[in-house]
């Protein structure tokens, strides 16, 4: 199983990055954060929780939890019928990935060390360890792959939301917090550091 490779393994430029001791892909600790319940699924009631947790706003969350689900439910529960309730198996998350995007997860979910780092060498022009928004906006252009609609769509989605609840005061996106989002610590880190302001403005 791929999952179980260690990094010495691993092909070159793939890292083992945020594995933790169930033995989870970094994808899979990425989404698990939004697995509120730790059952191996996540839920849409579970997403909008986790979305409200690190700062989107209440419409935002509804509307983000319910695109999510009707997704990327399907992909992770291969030869299985619909749900009503659309859950997403965190196991199967690899089998979501969407096409036009940087490359950093692998087709197995794991984390690959050297596009990362790609996404900074090639567009962090101004700075180099944090992106503009037209940065941001060129490394977009840049990974779009002719005809993939859906992959430009569910990667600008992903973006900029990550940009306009992470900016700095400055409109800079900066690396660690990229590198936070795909090990998953991110999300648990904002929402801990929102918990004494939960009354601040949301997007």
């Amino acid at each position: 199983m791929a999952s179980s490779l260690s990094s010495k393994h691993l092909p070159q430029g793939t890292d083992d990055l945020g594995r933790n001791d169930s033995d989870q892909t970094v994808l899979e600790k990425h989404v698990s954060f939004f697995d509120r319940n730790r059952d191996g699924f996540v839920y849409p009631w579970e997403t909008f929780e986790g979305l409200r947790a690190i700062g989107a706003g209440y419409f935002f969350s509804m509307a983000g939890a319910f695109l999510i689900h009707f997704a990327l439910s399907g992909k992770t529960r291969p030869g299985k019928y619909p749900s009503p309730v659309f859950p997403i198996e965190v196991k199967n998350i690899h089998l979501a990935r969407h096409g036009s995007d940087a490359g950093v997860f692998d087709s197995d979910g794991r984390f690959v060390e050297l596009k990362f780092e790609e996404i900074f060498s090639k567009f962090a022009r101004t700075h180099g360890s944090a992106l503009t928004s037209g940065e941001l906006m060129a490394m977009l252009r840049s990974n779009r792959e002719s005809g993939d609609y859906k992959g430009w769509i569910g990667s600008w989605t992903e973006w900029m939301t990550l940009y306009n609840l992470c900016k700095d005061e400055r409109g800079l996106l900066r690396k660690e917090i990229v590198r936070g989002v795909y090990d998953g610590s991110l999300f648990e880190r904002m929402e801990r550091d929102r918990k004494p302001h939960k009354n601040r403005c949301c997007i």
